[in-house]
């Protein structure tokens, strides 16, 4: 079966450069106003910039979706499922910069096996971490001599698998008094949730919503 997006249509669906404030929360996309701003002032200020990367791998089968899951030893954030990626340093010429380095220092994927297809929204975090994700395409080189200890495995995820929305789970999650939605999605005996889910459902909601599909 052909995959349901093309690196044509991914490439359209994103954008060419990073979101403003006004374009953030695109995981809230379908709430009200008064939400999305309940939900922006839930949020500590100041923030922590940081950036990740969305490596969506060219497999045979068709894209799949690298992530990185944490040691359960760690002291934060054990096991958690992510993006590779982390804080924005002040020697990073940007966000995109950024972004490869913590991926070649967290994974050991070298930058010249990684194509730049777009970025995502912004996307805050309880932690006073902003994330701002990027698509990147081709097929990756992964060295485990340049792993820090902290992620344990590295691990795929088909992208049409993640975009099937029969694959989400929903949930209520509390923001101080305000419930909202977020998704999981479970896959292979893992769950992928919290920002990750987040960001994975704006990557959906824009390829449904921009761009022509290419065949």
């Amino acid at each position: 079966m052909d995959s349901l997006y093309t690196k044509a249509h991914i490439r359209e669906s994103l954008d060419p450069r990073p979101s403003t404030p006004e374009d953030d929360m695109q995981w809230l996309a379908g709430a009200s106003a008064e939400v999305v701003s309940r939900v922006r002032a839930s949020f500590p200020a100041p923030r922590v910039p940081a950036a990740v990367l969305v490596p969506l791998v060219e497999r045979e089968t068709g894209l799949t979706v690298l992530l990185t899951q944490r040691a359960e030893t760690l002291k934060d954030h054990a096991g958690q499922i992510s993006f590779p990626g982390g804080r924005i340093e002040p020697e990073d010429k940007d966000a995109w910069h950024a972004a490869l380095r913590e991926t070649f220092e967290e994974i050991g994927l070298l930058p010249d096996f990684v194509e730049f297809a777009g970025y995502l929204p912004d996307h805050h975090v309880i932690n006073r971490f902003s994330s701002d994700a990027r698509g990147r395409l081709r097929q990756p080189r992964i060295s485990t001599a340049h792993r820090r200890g902290r992620s344990s495995r590295c691990f795929e995820v088909p992208l049409d698998f993640i975009l099937d929305a029969a694959n989400h789970t929903s949930r209520q999650r509390k923001l101080g008094d305000l419930t909202i939605e977020v998704h999981d999605i479970p896959y292979g005996g893992r769950n992928i949730w919290g920002a990750t889910a987040g960001m994975l459902m704006t990557l959906r909601r824009m390829l449904q919503s921009r761009g022509a599909a290419s065949r």
